[in-house]
């Protein structure tokens, strides 16, 4: 078996893409969107058909045109939600809008608003993951959409704090960003390269998954953003990794034995103290991190950027 064949019988493979024809390749468990990369594919011709329907879906509705806009948004994500919901066996997630970050009950209505099309195209609510950048409010924004029965993906997590508060919740899963904790570490040390096996952000997961099995916390956690294979293969084992097209067809290509990293006797069998936590000490420790801090910001900074430039695309359009 090559590297991908061998590491699904190890992880859930995730595909990180907006493109319908790259999830079929590799057939996937799951599929994660962003605003980044649904604008990407949103300027393929291919997914012309996508546009149109969101904007005639749109001009069908009352309101006025801020009002149209928010509409033909919902319906070209969740459009792109359903197209992928027909390739994979499981689930999808769905971004929510990122101005949103700070705003616990407007995080709440907009994932709500989310669901209800996707229910209304008689797809499962279990199906669908709700993308939520992981400040506190998102945190709580996610603790309450799971009390619904809505899951959640906690994105944009950079720390360990930002991990125990996701799992004290109870939310379905987190997504450690692991690329861009390596990019952070390589500009502020002003190194071209880091051993996999040494990356902080490969380390983060390490102890996420390591803390989650010790104290039987349910939280799934995925792993994303990567930037290399030995990232991939330093975390083989981990509960589910979303990997973009090029990646999967570097593992695809490699042969070789891939060891299992991360095994849960292991990490029952660490020495780890619990942490309390609570929203001071939550946002202490945040300060206290620049890196995290400072990737948050900048991740929130560019899903909105990524928004406003979908939005101006669309509202040409209308």
């Amino acid at each position: 078996m090559n590297l991908l064949e061998q590491l699904k019988t190890q992880t859930k493979v995730v595909a990180d893409s907006g493109d319908f024809e790259s999830v079929k390749k590799f057939k996937p468990v799951d599929a994660t969107t962003n605003p980044s990369l649904i604008l990407i594919a949103a300027q393929d011709p291919k997914y012309s058909g996508l546009i149109d329907d969101a904007i005639g879906f749109a001009k069908h509705q009352s309101g006025n045109e801020q009002v149209r806009l928010k509409l033909a948004m919902d319906r070209l994500i969740t459009g792109f939600g359903l197209e992928i919901l027909k390739i994979v066996p499981g689930r999808v997630s769905t971004e929510t809008d990122a101005r949103l970050s700070f705003d616990t009950k407007g995080t709440v209505s907009k994932a709500q608003d989310l669901i209800s099309m996707y229910e209304q195209a008689g797809i499962d609510r279990k199906r669908i993951l709700i993308k939520i950048a992981s400040t506190w409010e998102g945190i709580k924004a996610g603790e309450q959409l799971t009390k619904e029965g809505i899951h959640c993906n906690m994105t944009l997590l950079f720390s360990l704090p930002q991990s125990v508060a996701c799992a004290e919740a109870g939310i379905q899963l987190i997504s450690p960003f692991v690329g861009r904790i390596l990019d952070w570490h390589k500009k502020n040390l002003g190194v071209q390269q880091i051993q996999a096996g040494e990356e902080p952000g490969v380390l983060l997961v390490r102890n996420i998954y390591n803390y989650y099995k010790k104290f039987g916390y349910k939280t799934e956690i995925m792993g994303a953003s990567f930037r290399n294979m030995g990232e991939i293969t330093e975390l083989a084992g981990c509960d589910l990794l979303t990997i973009s097209p090029e990646l999967l067809k570097e593992l695809e290509k490699a042969e070789g034995h891939l060891e299992r990293k991360l095994q849960p006797e292991k990490a029952i069998a660490s020495n780890i103290e619990k942490i309390e936590m609570d929203e001071k000490k939550f946002r202490w420790l945040m300060n206290e991190d620049a890196m995290a801090t400072e990737k948050l910001a900048e991740g929130i900074r560019k899903f909105t950027e990524d928004i406003v430039k979908l939005e101006n695309l669309i509202r040409k359009k209308l």
